[in-house]
């Protein structure tokens, strides 16, 4: 059959970020011997016009649309995106009577909500590879599912998670964002923070792709895409299992050195480590601390305390790897006290780069939500396609916002709100800066960079 899949993001912030998962959908089409044209909506520069007019030529029998995120998950400057998707959708519906599948992890996130309001045809919830085969199998004898959400739980493991089918037209529109390219090494996550919903998309069990095969991604890349930078998807790139180590180790066998960047945990790494990722080309690390005091840390479900986060961030500052930490005030167990402690301790972090959120969107099925129904925050049938945030019950919104403002203010590297210097980012980006270009906030280092590019 004749599939026509389309990537709806249209966030660029910090970066814009290849749409991989729709690659990997594509490969498993193409695999099963179905024809695929993929599209992007953010590449073609948000044109419905183009858009309608690839559907009319390409004349597909079915088209899918993935979410990537619902929202910016920024309070204080919100940004929405499922009204872009309903758009596509009652776009679509005037150029081509194909069916319409929603897809992606924002999808995933609340499907019977969004399937709604969007009006497509049909969902499908968690990994898709499968699934999406198993639909086109039976909707080529004219046969289609009498449930609206086809879903299952994720299973895929090993080679069973295919190599990206990267799109050469998507992906220079990428290139020319900042040279990102993106690359899956693992699918699940262990952790248990209350907020997240990653162990709801993708399981609370780590399974890995094929080291080979992932390392022929990023030599796919470096060779026939000419990417200077990739990005690791995962939602935490050291493993307790160490499966990150063998991928390092097959890029370094196979003389694989590119600035490379992913999501880090602060724990479980040693100098070992450290080494090996520099001889790969670790150019930056994005370090999911979250909280900044021990208080907020144990209520968020972390398993580390915040002299972690500072022992950790001293080791990638010891190899010279710039650092960038994520921390979200107004978690459970927050008060006036644990907010002047985290200040404190986020200020007393060097040679690293702060994005401060206030406030912690809460998403459905997560142990956050439950809490804030207890606590009266939410009803237990609210719909929170509309963001909702938790702020923890007694500490005054207006007090925190002010706090937050004046104690970040001026300090560079420290940014208050998280979206602050997006715009600045974007301009660098076409000047043509590789990469997330955050490093630029630590002191000293803007002079380096700056050296570096006029060297190219």
């Amino acid at each position: 059959m004749k599939v026509f899949l389309i990537s709806s993001n249209i966030a660029n912030t910090p970066y814009s970020v290849y749409p991989l998962g729709l690659s990997m959908i594509a490969a498993s089409l193409k695999n099963a011997g179905h024809s695929v044209k993929q599209f992007d909506f953010l590449a073609a520069n948000r044109s419905m016009e183009t858009l309608t007019g690839a559907i009319k030529t390409y004349a597909p029998e079915i088209i899918g649309i993935s979410i990537r995120n619902i929202d910016n998950v920024n309070l204080l400057n919100e940004q929405r995106y499922i009204a872009t998707v309903k758009n596509i959708v009652q776009e679509i519906r005037q150029v081509s009577k194909a069916k319409i599948i929603l897809g992606g992890s924002g999808f995933s996130i609340m499907p019977e909500t969004i399937l709604k309001k969007v009006g497509a045809d049909y969902g499908i919830m968690g990994e898709g590879e499968a699934l999406i085969i198993d639909f086109l199998d039976q909707a080529s004898k004219g046969v289609y599912p009498k449930e609206k959400i086809i879903r299952s739980a994720p299973k895929l493991c090993s080679t069973q998670i295919p190599s990206a089918d990267y799109d050469s037209e998507i992906m220079q529109f990428y290139l020319k964002s900042g040279n990102v390219a993106s690359v899956q090494t693992k699918r699940g996550c262990r952790h248990k923070c209350v907020y997240c919903s990653y162990p709801i998309l993708e399981g609370a069990d780590i399974r890995t792709r094929d080291t080979q095969a992932v390392v022929d991604d990023i030599q796919n890349l470096i060779l026939n895409f000419k990417a200077k930078y990739i990005f690791f998807t995962d939602s935490v790139f050291n493993d307790d299992a160490g499966n990150y180590l063998k991928v390092l180790t097959e890029m370094k066998k196979r003389k694989i050195n590119i600035p490379w960047t992913a999501f880090f945990k602060p724990q479980g790494l040693d100098d070992a480590a450290l080494v090996l990722m520099q001889e790969t080309g670790l150019k930056a690390a994005e370090i999911g601390a979250d909280a900044s005091s021990d208080i907020t840390l144990k209520a968020l479900g972390k398993s580390f305390l915040f002299q972690d986060v500072i022992e950790c961030n001293a080791l990638f500052a010891k190899y010279n790897i710039a650092t960038a930490h994520y921390f979200m005030f107004g978690s459970p167990g927050e008060t006036k006290e644990t907010v002047m402690t985290g200040i404190n301790n986020i200020k007393s972090l060097t040679k690293t780069a702060s994005f401060i959120f206030m406030g912690i969107r809460i998403l459905p099925k997560t142990p956050l939500a439950q809490l804030a129904i207890k606590e009266g925050l939410l009803k237990p049938d609210q719909d929170l396609l509309e963001p909702v945030y938790y702020i923890a019950p007694g500490l005054d919104r207006i007090w925190l916002e002010e706090t937050l403002t004046e104690a970040f203010k001026g300090i560079r590297n420290c940014v208050f709100p998280p979206d602050a210097l997006d715009n600045s980012l974007a301009f660098l980006h076409q000047l043509g800066y590789s990469g997330s270009l955050w490093e630029m906030l630590i002191p000293g280092n803007a002079k380096r960079n700056r050296k570096k590019q006029n060297a190219k």
